[in-house]
């Protein structure tokens, strides 16, 4: 570890869904990691926004470490080399580092955690 991290304690009650983040089809709530990891690390809890479905575009994220619980709903991933996944509630998903995906669909009622490092990666569609 390279930096000091803080505690961190994030109230649910207290939390708020945005809309600005990776996908516009999503809304994210932000557990308070990246602030305490020194931007080491980011989760955020990631629901799907009503009305909107997922484009289907190839991509890949800049980032060392990327991993997906499923807490509500489910959602269809396509995988590189791996085919297409279908996550349900309580499944988990190690991305590896530039793995080429996309999601093809998922539920109205979508609810997952997605972990990833850095706090501050890109995604680039291909």
């Amino acid at each position: 570890m390279t930096t000091k991290q803080k505690f961190s304690h994030h109230v649910a009650e207290n939390a708020a869904f945005e809309t600005r983040g990776l996908r516009s089809y999503f809304e994210y709530r932000d557990l308070g990691i990246a602030d305490a990891s020194n931007g080491e690390v980011v989760a955020h809890v990631i629901r799907a926004k009503d009305g909107h479905s997922a484009t289907g575009q190839w991509h890949v994220h800049d980032c060392e470490f990327q991993m997906v619980y499923i807490l509500k709903g489910w959602v269809k991933f396509e995988y590189e080399g791996q085919g297409v996944k279908m996550l349900k509630p309580g499944d988990c998903v190690l991305q590896p580092a530039g793995i080429k995906h996309r999601e093809i669909e998922h539920s109205a009622d979508l609810e997952l955690i997605e972990i990833v490092s850095p706090a501050d990666f890109g995604s680039v569609d291909v």
